[in-house]
């Protein structure tokens, strides 16, 4: 993606946090799930991180992946400690905060396709 104007690098600088935020979840929970531990970690860290490389590159997909990611997380959050709230507040704040921020940052990402794909039909 090439940012344009602070909207388009405020998208670019979360895409490349959560990029920074996924990979060590799949290397601990490539390394618990070898351990006979949960799967979440693993998968929820490939699932960011593909996410934060998906919204580098500009493609809204991405957005929705990890939107889907924090839907998930919420889902493992409640089965594994109810309804405490303070059980889940560590679980789910983090990946909660950053939701919103992709969230917000869905318009600018839809923007940078359909400037790619108006760039790709001009060219052919």
């Amino acid at each position: 993606m090439k940012p344009h104007g602070a909207a388009g690098w405020a998208t670019l600088l979360l895409a490349v946090i959560i990029i920074l935020l996924g990979l060590p979840l799949v290397y601990m929970g490539a390394e618990l799930a070898f351990l006979g531990g949960s799967l979440y970690y693993l998968v929820c860290g490939l699932a960011v991180t593909v996410a934060g490389v998906l919204m580098a590159m500009g493609r809204p997909v991405g957005g929705l992946l990890y939107l889907g990611a924090c839907a998930f997380t919420w889902l493992w959050a409640f089965w594994e400690v109810g309804l405490d709230g303070w059980g889940l507040l560590p679980r789910v704040f983090g990946p909660t905060l950053l939701a919103i921020g992709v969230a917000l940052c869905l318009p600018v990402l839809r923007r940078a396709e359909q400037a790619r794909t108006t760039h790709v039909r001009e060219v052919a």
